[in-house]
């Protein structure tokens, strides 16, 4: 599940604002193509639970993968900018 932290550093359950659906967190390892580079951790939000059986070293695919641009300014008035990633699901592909 996906957790996040309120203004006073309560937790809660992340849900989808218009169907109220929980929503998952996974994170990913994505290999570099180019031999020779490091890979990068992502985080994605998961529109889905993924269900069992996701182990560490599996491949996975994304199902519907999507990214989205935000900015925003914080409670000290600094504008905080990034991309959020997210995807429908995930399904198994193959493990290595």
């Amino acid at each position: 599940m996906k957790i996040a932290k309120d203004e006073k550093g309560r937790e809660f359950e992340v849900t989808d604002r218009q169907t109220g659906e929980k929503k998952f967190a996974v994170s990913l390892f994505l290999k570099a193509k180019v031999r020779g580079e490091k890979g990068e951790e992502v985080r994605f939000t998961l529109d889905a639970d993924p269900g069992e059986g996701f182990e560490e070293g599996m491949v996975v695919e994304l199902i519907a993968p999507r990214m989205s641009p935000y900015s925003f300014k914080n409670k000290d008035g600094e504008t905080v900018s990034g991309v959020a990633f997210a995807a429908v699901g995930l399904k198994s592909v193959a493990s290595f």
